[in-house]
């Protein structure tokens, strides 16, 4: 069989396995084992344990435990056991990967100013989690790889306009498919991470303080139309729309009595 025609039929094998959904109902290309994804979190986790410094901070380490514990326990995740590592990192950013593995650098606590904003975030990036994110970039961006090898075979690349061609698929690729399917993950994980913040019993409302606060800190966003993730101002608005909804799980958490009381020492 030519190889053009193998890759057309292992992209449409590809693409009739690796349809999957997400929890709010988005069809996902997802198809890499789960278990394939727990092992390269796993690795990569402690990797990042080698290469950085762990805080020497009980009081950190134990707030933010707190703030993913509580997160945790409404997230219905099948993850048996989650680790969480604070990183003495200036950055203001935290992780979370495949096998349940959280990271926050210190440099959060600087825009995260209460329990209820470091919520915002740990919410969020759980819900990459649950939401299968990891798998469905990895698996894009190998359908991506198929999809340039192909061209490659049908075009004479040695020539300028095979160049050409090759150039504008690789800009075309990337923007037509690995950024705004990397935006609508972000968005998607900002809603997910509010109803999940809320069901624990923080304050969704204060996702918008924690995002007007990393708008200050880090200055202007770049053009959204080149960027992986939704500008602040997007990410606020879209959050304000969901708000009213998340207020009814924030307000039935605590008459259910979920009222986390996280705090650094």
């Amino acid at each position: 069989m030519m190889l053009w025609k193998r890759m057309v039929l292992m992209s449409l094998v590809l693409f009739i396995f690796g349809c999957a959904t997400s929890p709010l109902g988005r069809s996902q290309f997802a198809f890499l084992p789960a278990e394939q994804m727990d092992i390269m979190g796993e690795e990569a986790f402690l990797n990042l344990k080698q290469e950085m410094r762990l805080t020497k901070s009980a009081s950190l380490s134990n707030y933010v435990t707190c703030v993913s514990g509580a997160i945790i326990d409404v997230s219905q995740s099948s993850i048996p056991h989650w680790e969480i590592a604070v990183f003495e990192e200036p950055t203001a950013n935290a992780f979370a990967l495949p096998g349940g593995k959280i990271g926050v650098h210190t440099g959060l606590f600087q825009v995260a100013k209460t329990p209820h904003q470091m919520a915002t975030v740990i919410g969020h990036e759980i819900a990459h989690v649950l939401s299968n994110h990891g798998n469905e970039r990895v698996s894009q961006q190998f359908a991506v790889e198929q999809g340039l090898a192909l061209v490659q075979a049908l075009a004479n690349v040695q020539t300028e306009t095979g160049q050409l061609l090759m150039g504008l698929l690789g800009v075309g690729a990337q923007l037509g498919i690995l950024m705004p399917y990397s935006r609508v993950q972000e968005s998607e994980a900002d809603i997910l991470g509010l109803h999940l913040m809320a069901r624990a019993g923080f304050d969704p409302r204060e996702s918008v303080a924690l995002w007007q606060n990393m708008a200050s800190s880090g200055g202007g966003d770049a053009p959204e139309f080149l960027s992986t993730h939704p500008s602040h101002q997007t990410r606020i608005s879209e959050l304000q729309n969901a708000i009213p909804y998340a207020m009814q799980l924030y307000e039935q958490a605590q008459r259910s009595g979920r009222r986390p009381n996280c705090r650094m020492s």
